[in-house]
């Protein structure tokens, strides 16, 4: 009965205590369970969730956090604590240590209890640590972990710049109270050394799970991984900082189905720049770039900037463009140090190094220039006005490059940047995954983090970066005045003076010919013939916008002419091709099964 009120919310047992109707309800699913499962299964299940201490739940989450090891590797006498804690989870250690040794005895009459009550004392004083004494808990802990057994633990951080973090993270919080929204955390690291000067694992007593450290917890990216995603298709000669992009509706076949991204306030820009693109943190165009790099190779490049992904680029497909990927808030500040390096990676620290050891040498995880670049598109406040306005708070009194990202359904919201000396990470969210209530990305995270970056530099200057050799500035116009002329960076080879459709490799022709694409059907569309219906009345609807002289081809061969048209489909799979000025302009591919014929692999 307890394991059926553990799985059900609905029979757990409320302030007030259970209802009759609840009592019974958890009675015949205690029955369902004993007759389908066996006696083994059920205390497994038990033993995996009943709550502990706090917000400990399981077994495996008291061993790991009490005493250091997984569960198959306690002890007698740490099995028999454990064993005490679950009748009564948050008992004082006396009682804890009074309990353990009746288990204990029951297993052997004869065990000896003595010194059980420091083993008790000692576990759950590991655990129970208050996060308002002192200013880094969460650090602190880690810190005398690894030093275990020196006398005096020093670490990297500033106390100063500590407070700072910890006090904006809560003053944030305390103005977000009625959006749902209780924990936070902040890392700074010094650019050059990869030193924690700051480590903010929590919101303290506004949160209810205050002993997670959100410095090191997985969550969701969101668009904080685009920088990275648009230095790897410059770097490759894919895209420039001035190449058009089509943010409009996209679908992108996919082996679950039809992928189709939205931006984040559900509205299409058209046509924009990479600069726009990225600057204004636009979805569509992010996803259009991926489809040039790859999921996999962009994967790679995530792993060489420190980016601990656990799964493969194809597992996260497409929408690891849009940040679906879990990333610790530690990994993601060293990887954006990593673009503020010119793309050199380096491991971070908290420990300060031995006198006299040196720095271990980093590895070059970004093309110089491509850094660079991303970095300049970052720190441009006209970038991001299209989302953001020019007068938002990412825009600093002083040079900073700066990217905002909320996850899905408003579960993560981060702020990450950095300066010419520093780069600071900040996330605000729920530690229980629950969504943030209307959180965006300029009234989450970025008060905090332009608070500690005002701080930093309210004595110390913060210098734009040198361009590194091997780039171009170059004037550039836009044609049909889809963005104002400016002045652009390139890798050699890649300027151009004038970015128009045509030049753009998008579109070529007569300008009223350019944005001809084919609407109805999508890619990847599966029809299914129906033997009941005269094949007549079966004919598929093929749809196109865009003026010019249109003609529809399937299978290569010509099909009709003009924006509309009826196709008559056959069993397997086709390609439909639009023709603007002689020159195919788009194509998707269908499937067509018919009763009792499967189409040719």
């Amino acid at each position: 009965m307890q394991l059926a009120g553990l799985v059900d919310g609905d029979w757990r047992q409320r302030g007030g205590g259970r209802s009759v109707t609840q009592k019974v309800g958890q009675a015949v699913a205690a029955q369902v369970l004993d007759a389908r499962w066996r006696k083994d299964q059920i205390l497994e299940a038990y033993l995996n969730l009943v709550p502990f201490r706090g917000e400990l739940v399981g077994i495996a989450a008291l061993s790991h956090t009490l005493f250091g090891k997984a569960p198959h590797g306690l002890d007698a006498e740490e099995a028999a604590i454990a064993a005490a804690l679950v009748r009564a989870p948050n008992a004082s250690p006396a009682l804890v240590t009074r309990r353990a040794c009746g288990v204990l005895q029951a297993m052997e009459p004869r065990a000896d209890c003595s010194g059980l009550d420091m083993h008790v004392a000692g576990a759950l004083q590991r655990r129970a640590f208050d996060p308002s004494e002192g200013i880094a808990p969460h650090l602190a802990r880690l810190a005398t972990k690894q030093a275990a057994g020196t006398p005096r633990v020093v670490t990297t951080l500033r106390a100063d710049v500590q407070r700072v973090a910890v006090q904006s993270l809560r003053q944030n919080l305390r103005e977000l109270q009625r959006r749902n929204v209780e924990d936070g955390a902040v890392v700074v690291l010094d650019n050059a050394s990869g030193d924690v000067l700051a480590w903010v694992g929590s919101s303290g007593d506004f949160s209810r799970a205050a002993e997670v450290d959100g410095v090191t917890a997985l969550r969701q990216a969101g668009s904080t991984l685009k920088p990275f995603l648009y230095a790897q298709a410059i770097a490759e000669r894919r895209l420039t900082a001035a190449s058009l992009l089509d943010d409009s509706p996209a679908h992108i076949a996919t082996a679950s189905g039809l992928y189709i991204p939205q931006n984040y306030d559900r509205q299409f820009k058209g046509w924009v720049s990479v600069r726009t693109a990225l600057g204004a943190s636009l979805n569509v165009p992010a996803v259009r770039t991926l489809v040039m790099v790859s999921p996999q190779d962009f994967h790679r490049q995530l792993l060489a900037a420190g980016l601990p992904l656990k799964q493969s680029g194809d597992h996260y497909g497409y929408s690891l463009a849009l940040g679906s990927a879990e990333v610790p808030l530690l990994g993601l500040a060293n990887a954006y140090r990593t673009l503020a390096n010119r793309g050199r990676f380096g491991e971070t620290r908290w420990l300060p190094l031995a006198k006299g050891a040196p720095r271990p040498a980093g590895a070059q995880a970004i093309d110089p220039r491509a850094a660079f670049v991303v970095g300049d598109i970052l720190s441009d406040p006209n970038a991001r006005a299209r989302t953001f306005g020019t007068d938002s708070l990412l825009a600093t009194r002083f040079w900073t490059a700066v990217k905002t990202g909320t996850s899905k359904d408003m579960r993560d919201n981060w702020a990450v940047g950095w300066s010419q000396r520093y780069t600071v990470a900040v996330w605000i969210g729920n530690a229980s995954g629950a969504p943030m209530h209307d959180v965006s990305g300029t009234s989450g995270a970025a008060p905090v983090w332009a608070t500690v970056m005002r701080y930093l530099h309210a004595r110390e200057p913060s210098r734009p970066p040198v361009a590194p050799a091997g780039l171009v500035r170059q004037p550039v116009k836009f044609g049909e005045s889809l963005e104002a002329a400016r002045t652009e960076w390139f890798l050699p080879g890649t300027e151009q003076a004038v970015m128009a459709l045509e030049g753009a490799g998008v579109r070529s022709g007569d300008p009223s010919l350019r944005a001809a694409k084919i609407v109805t059907p999508t890619s990847g569309t599966i029809l299914a013939l129906d033997p009941d219906i005269p094949p007549q009345r079966q004919r598929l609807a093929l749809r196109a916008e865009g003026a010019g002289n249109l003609q529809w081809r399937v299978d290569g061969k010509p099909l009709a002419r003009g924006a509309e048209a009826g196709w008559l489909p056959w069993p397997g799979r086709h390609v439909l091709q639009l023709v603007n000025g002689g020159r195919v302009v788009d194509e998707v591919r269908v499937e067509v099964r018919g009763a009792g014929v499967k189409a040719k692999p």
